[in-house]
């Protein structure tokens, strides 16, 4: 199923194209919500202990915890704080960039395990904060990269809600894996990088100046000097003064003339 890129003016069609990216982009985000929580509370009512699920670095007992630690968490205070920001970011990215979301979401889950199973401490990680992470920096530099007008106010957004993700990437309180923060946002990074052509962007909007005819002046006809051609011939010379011309004789002042006369200057 392909979703239609949003268009700039608000026609039936583009509302109707609005509501199927918003329905799909709720029932992914709502799929991987359930998702988590199910797998939360089997493990809670079966009596499993978390770090069972989670990723164990550079054991290859460890390596499951690559796709199965998002579903683990510690407790239900830190499955609640990963909830509501892992479905906002999840939904904003499916609903911006469905095509790219396709490839980010697993590149990002996948990616932020294997470099927490590379580089972490030896501990056991869990929770799903990597991916959370890692869609805040995706949203966030793809926002940064393409500039079209829905992306740039998605980066917007996602800094002014979730910028405090920008500090936890770096090493904080000792139970709070900083690796998996991020690792998740190199792979938010670096998935922006590589996908952000693979959405069409949104055709620009065309005011109606912009389609309107180049303005000419009208024609003044009145004030608008005839031709040459068109100009009538007042007086023509004779053809005894086309072979010899006319002379006119230009007489020197008369140092005693009338001086009260007017003259020509």
């Amino acid at each position: 199923m392909d979703i239609a890129p949003p268009l700039p003016d608000p026609t039936p069609t583009s509302l109707a194209h609005d509501r199927n990216r918003l329905r799909y982009a709720a029932i992914g985000a709502g799929a991987l919500l359930a998702g988590i929580w199910i797998a939360w509370l089997g493990a809670w009512l079966l009596g499993w202990p978390p770090g069972e699920l989670g990723v164990h670095p550079r054991r290859v007992d460890g390596l499951a915890g690559v796709l199965a630690a998002p579903f683990a968490h510690a407790s239900f205070a830190h499955l609640m704080s990963n909830t509501l920001p892992l479905g906002v970011l999840a939904c904003l990215t499916l609903y911006c960039y469905p095509r790219a979301a396709r490839i980010a979401v697993p590149m990002i889950w996948l990616l932020s395990g294997i470099g927490v199973w590379l580089f972490a401490r030896d501990a056991n990680h869990v929770g799903a904060s990597g991916i959370t992470h890692g869609l805040m920096f995706f949203l966030f530099v793809i926002g940064l990269l393409r500039r079209d007008r829905l992306a740039v106010a998605t980066s917007l957004v996602v800094f002014f809600l979730y910028g405090g993700m920008l500090v936890s990437v770096l090493p904080g309180e000792e139970r709070i894996s900083f690796e998996y923060h991020l690792a998740g946002a190199v792979a938010g990074v670096l998935g922006a990088v590589l996908l952000r052509r693979r959405d069409p962007l949104p055709p620009r909007k065309r005011y109606s100046w912009e389609d309107e005819p180049e303005f000419e002046p009208a024609v003044d006809e009145e004030f608008e000097l005839p031709r040459a051609q068109d100009v009538p011939v007042l007086w023509r010379r004779t053809e005894a003064e086309e072979e010899r011309g006319r002379v006119i004789e230009l007489r020197p002042r008369d140092a005693h003339a009338d001086r009260s006369r007017p003259t020509l200057h």
